[in-house]
């Protein structure tokens, strides 16, 4: 198991995400293909899977795209980005995940526009 899988814990296989967001498998690839949700390929299986902490209440975080996009204009890879937001950090506390879940995502974006510089 890679670092990023251990440290995100629980994984929605791309099937689960559909069905939990009531919508076709189509329309997860088009969140996917529009940075409004991350996939990697994880497992022995290596199916691609999104990070259960991207779903809250049957929808997407509603403050991950903009969240992602950030991160993504300041060079990060998918692998990393979702390193990122689900590494502890002393500073919030917590991880940025949990911040972004809890509705603080000013904070968050600037704390990964920073990162760019």
């Amino acid at each position: 198991m890679s670092n990023v899988e251990s440290l995100v814990g629980e994984w929605l296989p791309l099937p689960d995400v559909a069905e939990i967001l009531d919508v076709k498998i189509s329309r997860v690839h088009g969140l996917i293909d529009e940075r409004a949700l991350v996939a990697l390929k994880v497992g022995e299986r290596k199916i691609r899977s999104v990070p259960a902490e991207f779903v809250k209440d049957g929808e997407v975080l509603d403050s991950l795209k903009g969240t992602i996009a950030v991160l993504k204009d300041s060079g990060f890879t998918d692998e990393e980005l979702i390193t990122w937001l689900f590494t502890e950090d002393e500073s919030l506390p917590g991880r940025p995940v949990d911040a972004l879940r809890a509705g603080r995502k000013t904070e968050i974006r600037r704390r990964a526009s920073a990162l760019a510089w």
